[in-house]
């Protein structure tokens, strides 16, 4: 980066042309990045969440919310840092830009060091406030959700870590297997962590042409890092937007501060016809296989919840069963040992 320096009158006639030639590179460098993600948007406050949120008494405007969410003058929490809590809230006005770009402003924080859960989602779908087991919305779903999987002991075929976010991309038919953490129907994700940050973190949502490409700023460097980017991916208008969090055995505080959706599409676009069709998506990412380390934690570490119970009874019962054959064993020694005195 340059420095800055400030210039009296007196010294600006003896700056070099090729400083300012270096100043005006600069500037028009600075220019297209900033221009990256803010060309020909503006800001559509229908489908916004700004602070303050609240209208006239507890209603939040163009905004509904359920489950365990709570609005404060700060942030909207769907869930509490407590055990098997869900919450969400949904945006009441349909989408009908076909190009669009979504900014959320996040916390994720909790009182858990190792272990914490499970995470939150956002939703670009046919229908909204149907609680659920994805996040706390309904499973199947039709359309799009960003997952942001903050579960700390993962599950299943693959190797990332987490805090993971990924996409997926459904018509109604398919289904979020919670086994795999979503792995067989992401079309793509990558790690970012972004729990339990002292400053603010943001994720962008961008859907143009076909092209989604989801970025994130969790580092406070104030700018826009690549996540994934997914072509052919068909997004239909009309659905609608929101933000969904669920907690199980393990718990974290999911705080949505601010949502800002920019139209892409501009006033003087040459739009064609609007895809009202099923989302559909290209390709789906392929499963990959999970990297088992030395300490067998992959067997460990996915016997969680009512499997970890039923290994456990098991083990019980083997037990026991073990300990009356030695008993039954030993009588039989023994009187076999008696009868030989007589």
């Amino acid at each position: 980066m340059f420095d800055i320096v400030r210039y009296s009158p007196n010294k600006m006639a003896s700056i070099a042309p090729r400083d300012i030639a270096i100043l005006c590179l600069f500037v028009c460098v600075a220019d297209v990045a900033s221009d990256q993600w803010n060309t020909r948007d503006f800001q559509r406050r229908e489908h916004s969440l700004v602070k303050p949120y609240q209208g006239s008494g507890m209603n939040v405007p163009q905004w509904d919310f359920l489950g365990s969410t709570m609005v404060t003058n700060t942030y909207i929490r769907l869930t509490p840092d407590r055990q098997s809590k869900a919450g969400a809230i949904w945006n009441n006005v349909q989408c009908f830009i076909q190009n669009w770009e979504l900014h959320v402003q996040f916390k994720v924080h909790g009182g858990g060091k190792t272990l914490f859960g499970d995470g939150f989602a956002i939703w670009y779908t046919q229908n909204r406030m149907e609680p659920g087991s994805i996040f706390g919305s309904a499973d199947p779903f039709t359309g799009l959700g960003i997952f942001l999987d903050t579960y700390s002991n993962h599950n299943g075929p693959h190797n990332h870590n987490h805090p993971y976010i990924s996409a997926m991309i459904n018509n109604g038919s398919l289904m979020y297997d919670h086994d795999t953490d979503g792995t067989l129907t992401q079309i793509a994700g990558c790690e970012a962590q972004f729990r339990n940050k002292d400053y603010d973190t943001y994720v962008a949502i961008r859907y143009e042409n076909n092209k989604l490409t989801v970025s994130t700023d969790i580092d406070n460097k104030s700018g826009w890092k690549e996540c994934f980017a997914v072509e052919g991916v068909k997004l239909p208008v009309g659905y609608y937007f929101g933000a969904s969090a669920a907690t199980g055995d393990l718990a974290d505080n999911h705080d949505i501060i601010s949502v800002k959706f920019y139209d892409l599409d501009g006033t003087d676009s040459e739009m064609g016809t609007p895809y009202t069709g099923l989302p559909e998506a290209s390709a789906m990412e392929p499963p990959r296989d999970r990297i088992d380390d030395s300490k067998g934690s992959y067997v460990l570490g996915s016997m969680t919840g009512w499997k970890l119970f039923v290994i456990i009874i098991l083990l019980i019962i083997g037990i026991g069963v073990c300990v009356m054959v030695g008993v039954m064993v030993f009588q039989k020694q023994q009187e076999n040992s008696r009868k030989r005195f007589y």
